[in-house]
C-alpha cells in the first residue's frame, strides 16, 4: 500500500507540473538562501580567522603610550617582561620612515622597522632568501638589515642584494636577507602604520637598538609578548600587567594590552551569531513556502473529494488516505529542497570566487537546508492530509 501511495502522489505532482513548481518555489528560495548565506559567511569567516591567526595567536600586543613623564618601555623593562613566567619571547617594534639610498638611487619614506631575533624566530616563513636578524646581531649591534622585494626592485633592480650595502638615513647597513613577497604584515606594524605618515611600498628591518639610536628614542611603545601555553594566558596577562603597572606607577590609561586569542574567540562568537541570524532570516522564505504547500494541498483535497470518497468506499483506511497526501506534501518540499540546494551551492561558489576566498562545502548548511525543507513538508502537509482522511465517504461522493 505504501508503494501505491508513493506512486499516486508522484503521479499527481507530475500531472500538475506548473502548479507543483510554483508551490515548491518558496522552498527553493528558502533552501537556496540558507545554503548560500551560511556557506558564504563561513568561507569569509574562515579566511578572516586564518589572516588573524597569521598575525599571531598566543600573543599579547602591548601599546605603552605612557604618561606625560614617561613614554614607552626601556630595555630593562622589556627584560622584565621577558622574565615573566610563561613568556617565551618578547619582540619590540619601533617603526619610522627613512630614506634609503644606494649609489645614485634614492627611495624616500621607506618603512623602517626595529626588530629583534624573536620576531624572525616566531615567523619562520618570513625570509625568502638569506637570513633574518639573530641574537649576535642584537648583542653586537651589527649594522645589518633585511629588505622586502619591493625595496629590492627599487635599490637593486638587477643585482643580488645579499651582502651588499645601502644607506639608511645616511648610515651604512649590510643586507643579509630578503623577505617573502607574500609575508603578511603583523597587527602591531599595521597599527603603527595606521598612526604614521604615508610611506612607500619599500620596507627595511634593522636591529631595534640601532633603530632607537637612529631615532633618538630611549624607549619602545609597541611590544609583542609571546605566550608559551594558551592555558596560562590569563595568568601571564595578569603578570604582564603587574610589570607594566610598576613601570608606569599604576597610572590609568598608560598602556593597553590586546589579547589576540580573546579577540579571535570574540570574533568567532559574533560570526556564529551572525550565521544563526542569517539562517533565521532565510528560514522565513521556507515558512512562506510551507504555507504555499499547505494551501496547494488544501486545494488538492477539495479537487479530489470524489477520489477520496471512492477509495474510502472501497475500504481504504483513513491512515492510508492521510499517508498519501502527506507523502505528496513531503515530495513537493524535498523536490524544492534539492533544487534550492543545487542553486545555493552554485550561487555561493560564484560569490566566494568573486570575494577571492577559498570555497569550503558547508555540510552544516546542506543538512540544515534540506532537513528544514523536509520538516516543512511534514508540518504543513499534516493538516490537509488529516482533513482528507477525516472526510465522510458518503458526503464526499454526494458533493463530488
Amino acid at each position: 500500500m505504501l508503494r501505491e501511495n508513493i506512486k499516486m502522489s508522484w503521479q499527481n505532482i507530475i500531472h500538475n507540473r506548473m502548479r507543483s513548481f510554483l508551490t515548491a518555489l518558496g522552498i527553493v528560495i528558502g533552501v537556496m538562501a540558507i545554503i548560500s548565506l551560511i556557506t558564504i559567511v563561513n568561507a569569509a569567516t574562515d579566511d578572516m580567522m586564518s589572516q588573524f591567526t597569521e598575525l599571531g595567536a598566543n600573543k599579547l600586543i602591548i601599546t605603552a603610550m605612557g604618561t606625560p613623564l614617561k613614554r614607552g618601555l626601556t630595555a630593562n623593562e622589556i627584560s622584565n617582561l621577558q622574565a615573566v613566567e610563561g613568556v617565551r619571547g618578547v619582540s619590540p617594534n619601533l617603526s619610522f620612515n627613512a630614506n634609503v639610498a644606494k649609489d645614485l638611487k634614492l627611495e624616500e619614506n621607506v618603512t623602517a622597522e626595529g626588530r629583534n631575533e624573536v620576531h624572525f624566530r616566531e615567523n619562520p616563513n618570513l625570509i625568502a632568501r638569506g637570513r633574518g636578524l639573530n641574537i649576535l646581531d642584537m648583542e653586537g649591534r651589527n649594522r645589518v638589515c633585511v629588505i622586502n622585494p619591493a625595496l629590492q626592485e627599487i635599490i637593486f633592480p638587477s643585482q643580488d642584494p645579499l651582502g651588499q650595502t645601502l644607506r639608511i638615513n645616511g648610515q651604512t647597513f649590510t643586507v643579509v636577507g630578503v623577505t617573502d613577497k607574500n609575508a603578511a604584515t603583523d597587527l602591531a606594524t599595521s597599527m603603527q602604520m595606521a598612526r604614521g605618515s604615508k610611506s612607500s611600498d619599500g620596507k627595511v628591518i634593522i636591529p631595534y637598538q640601532t633603530a632607537m639610536s637612529m631615532t633618538g628614542a630611549n624607549s619602545v611603545v609597541s611590544i609583542e609578548v609571546l605566550v608559551g601555553d594558551t592555558d596560562n594566558m590569563d595568568k601571564v596577562t595578569a603578570d604582564v600587567e603587574q610589570v607594566l603597572n610598576e613601570a608606569f606607577n599604576y597610572k590609568d590609561d598608560s598602556y593597553s594590552i590586546l589579547n589576540l586569542d580573546s579577540l579571535l574567540n570574540m570574533m568567532n562568537t559574533m560570526m556564529n551569531m551572525m550565521t544563526v541570524m542569517l539562517a533565521g532570516i532565510a528560514s522565513i522564505a521556507l515558512l512562506v513556502g510551507g504555507i504555499g504547500i499547505m494551501n496547494m494541498m488544501l486545494v488538492s483535497v477539495a479537487e479530489r473529494t470524489a477520489e477520496i470518497g471512492l477509495r474510502k468506499a472501497l475500504g481504504a483506511e483513513p491512515s492510508q488516505i492521510q499517508a498519501q497526501f502527506l507523502i505528496e506534501s513531503i515530495f513537493l518540499s524535498l523536490l524544492g529542497g534539492l533544487i534550492g540546494m543545487a542553486l545555493g551551492l552554485v550561487a555561493s561558489f560564484v560569490v566566494i570566487r568573486l570575494l577571492d576566498v577559498n570555497f569550503v562545502l558547508s555540510i552544516q548548511a546542506i543538512i540544515l537546508g534540506f532537513g528544514f525543507s523536509a520538516g516543512v513538508g511534514m508540518v504543513f502537509g499534516w493538516a490537509p492530509a488529516r482533513r482528507a482522511s477525516r472526510l465522510n465517504p458518503i458526503d464526499a461522493l454526494r458533493n463530488a
